[in-house]
């Protein structure tokens, strides 16, 4: 049997599970992340029928035509980013519980980098290889 990652929001409103592989961290530097975390984005990915979320709280936002993002409602902790017509569920790494056994492996969007960071030393690659 594979291994079971858990997860939740800061306040327990929202948890999830996934039971199955998650890919390894990809950094993410583009505008809607930075807006909507206060930095860059640290996620990893899972196929979204491995993916279990339970209670109450969570919340979809629609950030672009084709994606949607996934907060809890109650603490506002940012947890999951999906597309609209895919089948993967990319999670917010620092949400998971530890130790998660990830590495960040790479990173995208970095022209849009905010000014008052310098760029982790892992590989930039092209946003479609890992979206």
């Amino acid at each position: 049997m594979g291994k079971t990652s858990k997860g939740r929001c800061l306040c327990g409103a929202v948890t999830y599970q996934v039971a199955g592989p998650l890919r390894p961290v990809c950094a993410c530097h583009c505008n809607q992340c930075r807006k909507t975390s206060g930095h860059y984005v640290a996620a990893t990915r899972a196929n979204s029928a491995d993916l279990t979320i339970s209670g109450e709280g969570l919340k979809w936002f629609r950030s672009s035509e084709t994606a949607e993002r996934g907060f809890c409602g109650t603490c506002g902790s940012n947890l999951f980013w999906r597309r609209l017509a895919g089948d993967k569920t990319s999670i917010f790494a620092g949400t998971l519980d530890d130790p998660t056994g990830l590495v960040m492996q790479n990173q995208i969007h970095t022209e849009t980098a905010g000014d008052y960071y310098e760029l982790p030393p892992i590989p930039i690659v092209d946003q479609s290889d890992v979206s």
